[in-house]
Parts: C-alpha cells; sequence; structure tokens
C-alpha cells in the first residue's frame, strides 16, 4: 500500500522502485498484491531473483566470457572437495558441509576468517576446522576450473561488481531509486551488504519486520541489522 500510495501521489516512479523478500512464494504474492492496486510495473522480487537478473545483465561488462552456470545445489561439487582432501563424502555429512559452508559466505566470511571464528560451531561430524578449511578452498577452486557459480555467488559477485565498476553501480542508482523490504529482522550480512550498494548514498529505503518472527538464524540471518536501523 505505501508503495501503490507513493505512485498515486507522484512521490516515486513504480519503474523505479525494488521490493526486496526471501521466498519466491513471497514475491509473486507481492506482485499480485501490487497489480491488484495498480502498480504492475514494480519489480518485485527475492534478493537471489534481482541480483541474478542484474549480473546477466552487466555480465559483459565484467568478463569476456560466457555467463557460468549455476549450481542448483551444492553436494556433488562439495562432495567432489571432500574427496579431493580425503574425507569420506556421506551423504548426511556433504549435507552439513554444504550448510557450513553457505553459512561462511552469507556471514562474508572468507576462509581465513571462518577458521579464526569456527571455534564455537558445532562442525560436521568427523570434520575438523582444518578439513573444513581445506575443503572450503577445494570448493572454491572446483567451483572457478567448472565455470559454475552457486547461489551465494550470485550475490557476493554482484556486490563486488557493484563495488567495484562505478559505472554499473551509476546505472543501478539510477534504474532504482526506492526500496522496500519485507521481513527484514531475516536479512543475512550478504543481503544487507548488497542491499546497501543497490542503496547508495540514499535513503529512500522503507523496511518491515519483527525480531520476534527471525527464523532463519541456522542460515546465517539476523535481526541485529533490523535493531539498528535508524528510524
Amino acid at each position: 500500500h505505501r508503495i501503490a500510495y507513493q505512485a498515486a501521489i507522484g512521490a516515486s516512479d513504480p519503474r523505479q522502485v525494488l521490493a526486496l523478500t526471501f521466498t519466491t512464494k513471497a514475491a509473486g504474492e507481492m506482485r499480485s498484491r501490487l497489480r491488484a492496486l495498480g502498480v504492475p510495473g514494480v519489480q518485485a522480487r527475492t534478493f537471489h531473483s534481482a541480483a541474478l537478473r542484474q549480473l546477466r545483465y552487466f555480465w559483459p561488462r565484467m568478463s569476456d566470457g560466457p555467463f557460468p552456470e549455476l549450481l542448483p545445489q551444492k553436494a556433488t561439487v562439495v562432495g567432489h572437495a571432500m574427496q579431493a582432501v580425503g574425507i569420506s563424502p556421506e551423504r548426511e555429512t556433504v549435507r552439513d558441509v554444504a550448510a557450513e559452508i553457505e553459512h561462511a559466505a552469507v556471514s562474508l566470511l572468507g576462509v581465513d576468517d571462518y577458521a579464526e571464528r569456527a571455534g564455537n560451531r558445532s562442525l560436521p561430524e568427523g570434520v575438523d576446522i582444518d578439513a573444513m578449511t581445506r575443503i572450503m578452498d577445494r570448493y572454491s577452486e572446483l567451483k572457478t576450473e567448472r565455470r559454475v557459480l552457486d547461489f551465494e555467488d550470485v550475490l557476493l559477485v554482484l556486490a563486488g561488481a557493484l563495488g567495484t565498476y562505478e559505472d554499473i553501480a551509476a546505472q543501478v542508482h539510477n534504474q532504482y531509486r526506492s526500496f522496500v523490504v519485507d521481513e527484514f529482522q531475516d536479512m543475512s550480512p550478504l543481503q544487507y551488504d548488497l542491499l546497501m550498494r543497490w542503496l547508495g548514498r540514499r535513503e529512500s529505503l522503507c523496511v518491515v519486520g519483527d525480531p520476534a518472527q527471525t527464523i532463519y538464524t541456522f542460515a546465517g540471518a539476523t535481526d541485529r541489522f533490523l535493531r539498528r536501523l535508524p528510524v
């Protein structure tokens, strides 16, 4: 309703609004409600969908090669990385290692940072910190060798591009002037970093959230971004 009201009074152009949420279902619901309110031109997407769309568009400016293949899931490459460092890729262990790799990525922890901070974490069975960091290194190498990106890479690479290429950042800032984020309490450090790069020096940000409803802490989400957001 806020987006529709701003459009109705001419305070914002719906085509320059980016509405963000965390699940495909929620994004579809947002688009349906916006259409019903007479503002079908608003981009309502998940963070990954919005980032992937932009990354595909800007890729020719960033690389001479074709756009990398997207990994639908990490298990196969993680299993190969585990084998490379001498750990048997049992199904449950692969799942837990993949989750740990994802947690490090969304927490913006490189391998060295992860090694320093992982002491209090419950690691996958049979995997200590040294083994985990070696797996992470090999997983990264395999992605490069195979020219693939996982879902966290999409956000990481786009955030890096916005911080490196001034022309790309300027074009994104010109396209999107206003941001709305639903379920803000489930923001990860990686998503927050990308959002701040999308926003730039502007302050046109509206969020909806409730710290008591944070449900993705196991995946790196934290309500601290909501709690410290100025009003």
